[in-house]
């Protein structure tokens, strides 16, 4: 079966393909890099020839309300347009747990505008909403920081990896039309301050964590459960910790002299 994964160079979308041809199906990583622009519009037709799925991992390369806005807008109707004229049978995108409670924040609105296209589209879809990657959890004290202190949200969330929710797409995109939305998450909830304050003392980062109830998440106010998934959410098995070792091993066995200095 052919599967375009729109994205496919990045983080999720390489993983995705890599899965999706170990599985023995013609997974095609289209991007910009490859000629295949969801903007522009450039390499669509060509590259959703002969495809029965397309899945959208794609990403605003910024944040700001109004680029974000317009560029889930334009990339997401040009993408039904497309995947409807090369009679691709289902569209798979993946979107955020939580969204449609975080209208406050402007990239959060261009979210749940991309959903509301895809659901008013001809192509049956599945939408998958993830919860937090664990490969971000350093980025979310980053851009928390103030120069003194890396001030956080205490509301909880159900972080994933990266890899498993790469697994959940391959099965969404090679399973039936939901024809709405799934939700993905990891095994553990946390206090996103207990969680940040833990991945940076692991690392050696001695930054002080403040757990703030007050603190925004993308520019808007969070409950205590906006970002973990209900019932019936597809959970995987991967926990923090073990995450953490096997990247750690990983990042070794690619330096063998950081390796060999341990």
């Amino acid at each position: 079966m052919k599967v375009v994964v729109i994205g496919g160079t990045g983080l999720i979308g390489s993983k995705l393909v890599t899965k999706l041809r170990g599985h023995g199906h013609e997974a095609v990583a289209a991007s910009p890099s490859s000629g295949v622009n969801t903007i522009t519009g450039e390499g669509l037709a060509e590259a959703l020839k002969g495809a029965a799925v397309v899945v959208d991992v794609t990403n605003s390369p910024s944040w700001e309300d109004a680029a974000v806005l317009k560029f889930f807008e334009t990339s997401t109707r040009n993408l039904l347009a497309a995947a409807s004229a090369a009679g691709v049978k289902h569209y798979v995108a993946l979107s955020v747990v939580g969204t449609q409670q975080l209208a406050e924040s402007g990239y959060f609105r261009a979210k749940i505008a991309q959903e509301n296209l895809i659901k008013g589209g001809s192509v049956p879809y599945t939408i998958v909403q993830a919860t937090q990657f664990f490969e971000f959890v350093k980025g979310i004290a980053d851009i928390s920081f103030d120069g003194k202190k890396v001030r956080v949200p205490t509301a909880l969330f159900q972080p994933i990896s990266a890899d498993d929710v790469a697994t959940a797409m391959a099965r969404a995109a090679t399973g039936t039309p939901l024809k709405g939305t799934l939700e993905i998450g990891g095994p553990e909830a946390f206090p996103i301050d207990q969680l940040v304050r833990h991945c940076l003392a692991t690392i050696g980062d001695k930054r002080e964590v403040v757990g703030d109830p007050n603190a925004l998440y993308s520019g808007a106010k969070l409950s205590e459960r906006t970002l973990v998934p209900g019932p019936g959410a597809w959970l995987a098995e991967t926990s923090f910790d073990a995450w953490q070792k096997l990247s750690a091993g990983q990042s070794s066995a690619s330096n063998p002299k950081a390796a060999a200095a341990k």
